[in-house]
């Protein structure tokens, strides 16, 4: 049977957050996460819904997409689809071809799990592996220690706050209170926590936002960070620990979460917070089409 593409709409997002559950697994590499969904909706459903992207076989969701960002496809399949090769050949000659609507003709990127089939496919087509990432997990099958922080939930009532620690964690964030909202008014959000960490002066130093799968199933962080003014006091790895507890009492198996290689930084404080390091990532590009090679989309 042949495969579709398509895109699933505002009323299809649930059905597959609910896929992108339920494909999550501990001995898998890390792959696209229903909290991966959760965060890019803070740009409201209906941009979320038409950035994913869904290959079904007999009206089954059996691949989903994510277009995050310019030029970039997140993507993962079902456990049981992984070495899929008629699968995984549509994936591929849709990212390849930008008349189908999935990416452009300029430089353009696709994340697939380490060791798919589609990451075979793709360097077969001449996509070179790129910017190295660097995944992590900490397992909670026992308690996490205390984080040494005040750690509180941010609700409705503190969304302004955790928004403004968020900007001043990354640089070049618009993100308000209004995108808070937006990203908790979706499924993902049922199984989420934003947390605030407050130092000895009641200040919000760090926030984080943790994403469950389900019980028995590993959780996401996406995304963490510590207010400029307050860094280098150890309030990222305290934050971290806060967030694993946060998922154990979710049920969680695991917390997992990824950052470029090249933010050392970054990956020490993970580290710092009791995460093991995985195998490194790479992306696959694809560099801007010849003029020749290029299709006319519908609509241009």
């Amino acid at each position: 049977m042949a495969t579709e593409l398509g895109t699933p709409g505002i009323g299809g997002l649930d059905e597959v957050v609910d896929a992108l559950r339920r494909w999550q697994r501990d001995e898998a590499p890390l792959q696209l996460h229903p909290g991966d969904l959760g965060w890019y909706r803070r740009r409201g459903a209906r941009a979320c819904a038409a950035a994913v992207r869904t290959w079904r076989r007999q009206g089954r969701v059996l691949a989903v997409g994510l277009l995050d960002g310019p030029g970039l496809l997140r993507l993962t399949t079902a456990p049981e689809a992984e070495h899929d090769e008629e699968l995984a050949r549509s994936v591929v000659e849709d990212a390849a071809r930008p008349e189908r609507g999935v990416l452009g003709a300029g430089a353009v990127y696709v994340e697939a799990p380490t060791g798919s089939l589609v990451q075979d496919l793709l360097a077969e087509r001449g996509w070179h592996a790129d910017e190295s990432w660097t995944p992590l997990r900490r397992d909670l099958a026992e308690p996490v220690e205390d984080p040494g922080l005040r750690i509180e939930v941010a609700g409705p009532e503190r969304a302004r706050a955790w928004a403004a620690v968020h900007r001043s964690a990354f640089e070049g964030s618009a993100f308000t209170a209004s995108h808070w909202h937006a990203m908790a008014g979706g499924t993902p959000f049922t199984d989420a926590r934003c947390l605030l960490a407050y130092d000895e002066r009641d200040t919000a130093v760090a926030a984080v936002a943790v994403w469950s799968a389900g019980p028995g199933r590993p959780g996401l962080l996406e995304p963490m960070g510590v207010h400029r003014d307050h860094r280098r006091r150890g309030h990222g790895a305290a934050v971290t620990r806060a967030a694993a507890a946060a998922l154990r009492r979710l049920g969680s198996s695991g917390a997992l979460v990824c950052t470029p290689s090249a933010r050392t930084a970054a990956v020490a404080t993970y580290r710092a917070a009791g995460f093991r390091l995985l195998p490194e990532r790479r992306d696959r590009r694809r560099d801007a089409l010849p003029a020749s090679a290029r299709a006319d989309r519908p609509g241009a």
